[in-house]
């Protein structure tokens, strides 16, 4: 077997929890460094997370050449930036969701993932889970008839006034934090885009949408709503509904080992148990195989670009008032 991919965090951000087991535990991935702003707080997480290097600046792990990837979970408005630079330095990326704050931002990742020959890939886990390969093969192989609508939500409530994600300099709002996720959830199933969208919001006092409401008309008239909010207890689910059937995700976003998903057709309810690997490891492994194998990316630049490309679109909706036309 050749030697694992030796990746590097940049960063010590609360989500890299997820990501560090699956990069310890995967035979072809191996962690082996973690970046922060200075060298004592990184030098105190190596510690804690048992990460074998420490650098005291993003710069001197992309500098390194003993790491062949890097995972970027820093702030919204971030990550174009570290991860077109992280590219110019060599590296792979599986950069958090979203990708970018901009089409143009898209656009200048894509060109320096050509110019270098790297990997770059949205860290939107659930793409990469058994459970939407089912819904997918159960909405593709036409159990559900005619798809008529889908519903979608993803909320939870924000605790910490100084949250980032309230921060409309730093790419704040429920739309880039977590709207994005019913989009991308229903764009994948659909394998489709939206060709119109309207959007309402409740903007807080920082300015960034808090709740966000979206609807959207798909290709032959496949209409979808979903909603997100910082100021709605944790709620998550979603819906597809055809001429034939419902089903029903409950865990759509971060689903886990043993989730279950329910099909409804003639009045029954069918219980669907899906087994799965732990949530993150698919992304990990997905990279994996981009990089060793060829293989392309389950979330590629194309349909990182297309997400984004709706979510400023519902952005525009909301703050015009108007519908908005893709």
């Amino acid at each position: 077997m050749a030697q694992p991919l030796r990746w590097g965090l940049l960063g010590t951000a609360g989500i890299n929890k997820a990501l560090i087991p699956p990069l310890q535990t995967s035979k072809r991935n191996k962690l082996m460094a973690v970046a922060s702003r200075t060298q004592e707080k990184a030098e105190a997480y190596a510690r804690e997370k048992k990460i074998p290097h420490a650098f005291g600046s993003y710069e001197a792990l992309l500098a390194d050449p003993e790491i062949d990837a890097v995972y970027i979970p820093l702030p919204n408005h971030l990550h174009a930036e570290w991860t077109i630079k992280a590219v110019k330095a060599g590296k792979h990326v599986l950069c958090e969701k979203p990708l970018a704050l901009s089409l143009d931002e898209v656009d200048a990742i894509a060109s320096a993932v050509e110019d270098h020959g790297r990997a770059v890939a949205e860290a939107f886990m659930y793409r990469t889970h058994p459970q939407i390969l089912k819904v997918k093969e159960i909405v593709d192989g036409g159990k559900l008839g005619r798809i008529k609508a889908v519903h979608g939500s993803f909320t939870y409530m924000m605790e910490d006034p100084d949250d980032i994600r309230l921060r409309p300099e730093m790419g704040g709002g429920s739309m880039w934090d977590i709207g994005c996720y019913p989009l991308s959830y229903t764009r994948s199933v659909l394998g489709t885009e939206p060709q119109e969208v309207f959007g309402w919001q409740v903007l807080g006092p920082s300015g960034v949408d808090e709740t966000f409401m979206a609807q959207l008309r798909f290709p032959e008239d496949v209409l979808v709503q979903f909603d997100c909010s910082f100021r709605i207890p944790y709620h998550t689910f979603m819906e597809f509904v055809g001429e034939a059937g419902t089903l029903v995700i409950p865990h759509p976003f971060t689903p886990k080992t043993g989730e279950t998903i329910y099909l409804t057709m003639n009045k029954k309810t069918q219980a669907i148990l899906i087994k799965g690997a732990d949530t993150y490891i698919g992304e990990v492994e997905d990279l994996a195989d981009t990089i060793l194998l060829g293989k392309p990316p389950v979330v590629s630049l194309a349909d990182s670009r297309l997400n984004i490309t709706a979510i400023l679109a519902l952005l525009e909706s909301a703050k015009s008032g108007k519908p908005v036309s893709i």
